[in-house]
């Protein structure tokens, strides 16, 4: 199996994971569990590389406002994510929430690792029956 077909096939189980755990929010009608579900499957996502996945549970409206290009996933491409830490900070109601994340990261070319704080920001979409990531993905290189 080469380097490439193993991402495919781990890309398409995270896919399939994420589109497993949407469906479980839909059809649980509680909220925060729901809430609890997607940012477990937004963290699998981001920990491993899968910035494509995290990338379909990004708001639908910010996705269409902000169309990833190719030089943006080339950028993803070039770090590889070494930790992904909650730091409290987390609130939460019936339609919104936050919470603070640390991403420890290296990148792959000059294997330098630094750490980026982000903050999560989260509404409930109650018609599709499921949470979305506002502002899209992290922004792993603020301030370069």
């Amino acid at each position: 199996m080469t380097i490439r077909s193993t991402r495919r096939a781990r890309r398409a189980f995270c896919l399939l994971l994420a589109s497993a755990l949407l469906a479980g929010c839909a059809s649980t009608g509680k909220p925060m569990q729901a809430l609890d579900r997607v940012q477990y499957a937004w963290s699998a996502a981001v920990r491993w590389n899968d910035f494509d996945s995290a990338w379909h549970l990004v708001d639908p409206a910010w996705r269409e406002a902000h169309p990833l290009t190719e030089q943006a996933r080339e950028r993803y491409r070039q770090i590889q994510v070494t930790g992904y830490t909650e730091r409290g900070g987390a609130r939460a109601d019936a339609a919104s929430a936050s919470r603070e994340i640390d991403i420890a990261l290296v990148n792959r070319h000059t294997m330098a690792e630094r750490t980026v704080r982000y903050t999560e920001h989260w509404r409930y979409d109650a018609a599709a029956g499921t949470w979305w990531i506002t502002d899209g993905l992290p922004d792993l290189w603020a301030g370069e």
